[in-house]
């Protein structure tokens, strides 16, 4: 057995699939009218959809978890963040953690937790 993809939910997909995109660089694989599959192996469900198959709400910035990524040129990476959304939602602007990793948090435009790291 081996992981395949993560899902996350999002209101808007072709919004999100335009974030993940420009921010990021993932290009599209799959278009399941709903459900997109993406690069690195991120998919992208309607809420709609998700909460018809679950039937419970969703809970956006639930912090529950999280998708990494890794950025040599964060300061860079930062600057194309604010760019591309200046209203932004911070959960930490870049900090160094104690085993000299510099990092920040932020939550994409439905309230995924998104990480970017320098490489460790």
């Amino acid at each position: 057995m081996k992981l395949k993809n993560v899902l996350i939910v999002v209101k808007d997909i072709e919004r999100s699939r335009q974030f993940y995109h420009d921010l990021f660089g993932l290009e599209l694989i799959l278009d399941n009218d709903g459900n997109m599959i993406l690069t690195e192996g991120l998919v992208l469900q309607e809420k709609k959809y998700w909460k018809e198959f679950l039937g419970k709400e969703i809970v956006p910035e639930n912090n529950s978890s999280e998708l990494y990524f890794e950025e040599s040129d964060i300061e860079g990476f930062i600057e194309k963040l604010e760019r591309y959304d200046p209203d932004v939602k911070y959960v930490n602007r870049l900090m160094t953690h104690s085993w000299g990793q510099k990092v920040i948090r932020f939550y994409d435009p439905d309230g995924n937790l998104i990480e970017v790291g320098t490489p460790v």
